[in-house]
């Protein structure tokens, strides 16, 4: 027997959910726009109300045809879109079957059929999955995400009379190209904008608006919080305070423990040891001890101008490690062989990281913030890396992406990897600390 279907609980709408939820029917003074856009901060009520006015247009405009629904990547468009639609459509007295091997879903309502094609818009190679199809429609969840290719492609597929196009995102950058080429244009492309912020969520409470603006600072909390699409300049952590986040002992008591790697031959090869705790938006984070080494040679004794091969570094990860092969290693996605030696060697999770680089800064910056991240004052070459950590200028007026400066960065790029990606996976499934390196 299987568990009953979990439906979705409608709480009060926002004006602006309500304009989103009605923008499109005839008596709207907005019925002739071809699309919609809601952009603005994050937890605002976006994407509830977007896919529901999305399914409501195609199910009483349309009959036998077909639309997509693009997310990043299925699976966050599966877990963010879908899994939610699915539980409002008995209140849209619809019948939805989800053919998951075709990345399809099939809703019908009152003897009207209509087919909705899932896409992963996350490289530039994604334009390819959707060529050749005919659509009414599109719906783009966080599509600031995507490339602009593949948006250019879908958008382009929509050539049914009356198909329109509907567009959710948090900000980014100023120049990235959907600001550019799509809200700084939506009178010429006869588009509605709306702008949301947290407080269009009515469902939040004035304790839970609170936490959310206290988790963010500088760049992210213009983004995140005021919705703005503001610059990334200056210094990435620049709530670091070595008075709040350098810590002499461990500051609570572990849960897991995990290592986290950037690979480097020539340039320099980091392990961070962290301890946590806690999951979601309480986690705790400790980093008790680096492993640091250059090819390029500098100031330590042990730093000569010869370059180490992954068995040299497997090895030394084992020490690392205590003898060790069971604690989990996040590795830089790159580092391929490296990855191969250690699984070669027997350690027994040893996992690529999610090298999603905005994303991984907002979670150190938000554990940062919210003094939840700290180090020994052991890491000494991390806690030199952190204030000389900037973002690059260029590449943010260049072509809108979100970079650090490739100086200074390999310590950073071990904390994001590990960070991040802790703050991804079930913690459940990690094995308990050990007392091995604790202080």
């Amino acid at each position: 027997m299987g568990g009953k279907k979990k439906t979705f609980t409608f709480q009060r709408f926002s004006r602006k959910q309500l304009k989103i939820l009605t923008w499109w029917r005839g008596t709207s003074p907005y019925a002739a726009f071809d699309g919609v856009i809601a952009d603005g901060a994050i937890r605002s009520g976006k994407t509830v109300s977007m896919s529901l006015s999305f399914m409501m247009w195609a199910m009483s405009q349309f009959r036998e045809a077909n639309f997509a629904i693009c997310g990043k990547t299925i699976g966050a468009l599966r877990r963010n879109v879908i899994t939610p639609l699915k539980q409002m459509m008995p209140a849209l007295r619809c019948e939805c079957v989800d053919k998951r091997a075709e990345n399809l879903l099939v809703v019908r309502r009152n003897g009207v059929a209509n087919y909705f094609y899932l896409f992963g818009g996350k490289d530039e190679g994604s334009q390819d999955l959707i060529q050749g199809i005919t659509l009414a429609g599109a719906f783009f969840d966080e599509v600031a995400l995507m490339p602009q290719s593949f948006v250019n492609q879908a958008t382009a597929r929509c050539s049914v009379d009356g198909a329109k196009w509907w567009f959710n995102c948090n900000p980014e950058g100023p120049f990235h190209w959907f600001k550019t080429e799509w809200i700084d244009r939506v009178k010429e492309r006869g588009l509605l904008y709306l702008h949301f912020d947290m407080c269009d969520n009515e469902t939040l409470s004035p304790k839970t608006l609170a936490r959310y603006r206290a988790m963010y600072t500088g760049v992210f909390e213009r983004r995140f919080i005021r919705g703005e699409w503001a610059a990334a300049d200056g210094v990435i952590y620049s709530m670091f305070d070595p008075g709040r986040h350098i810590k002499a002992d461990l500051p609570f008591a572990p849960e897991r423990e995990f290592v986290a790697v950037d690979y480097g031959t020539y340039n320099p090869c980091v392990f961070l040891h962290f301890f946590a705790c806690g999951q979601g938006e309480t986690t705790r984070y400790f980093v008790d001890r680096e492993y640091y080494f250059s090819g390029r040679g500098g100031e330590e004794k042990e730093h000569r101008t010869i370059q180490k091969d992954d068995g040299q570094y497997a090895a030394d990860m084992l020490a690392f490690c205590g003898g060790r092969k069971d604690l989990p290693v996040i590795v830089d996605p790159s580092a391929s062989s490296l990855m191969t030696r250690l699984r070669h060697e027997g350690f027994t999770q040893v996992l690529p990281a999610r090298n999603a680089v905005a994303k991984g800064i907002a979670a150190v910056s938000a554990a940062l913030a919210g003094d939840r991240l700290s180090f020994s004052p052991d890491c000494r070459y991390t806690l030199r890396e952190l204030p000389s950590y900037v973002w690059d200028v260029k590449a943010a007026a260049k072509c809108g992406q979100d970079k650090p400066l490739k100086e200074n960065d390999h310590c950073c790029d071990a904390l994001r990897y590990g960070v991040y990606f802790d703050s991804l996976v079930n913690v459940s499934s990690r094995p308990s600390v050990s007392g091995h390196g604790a202080r």
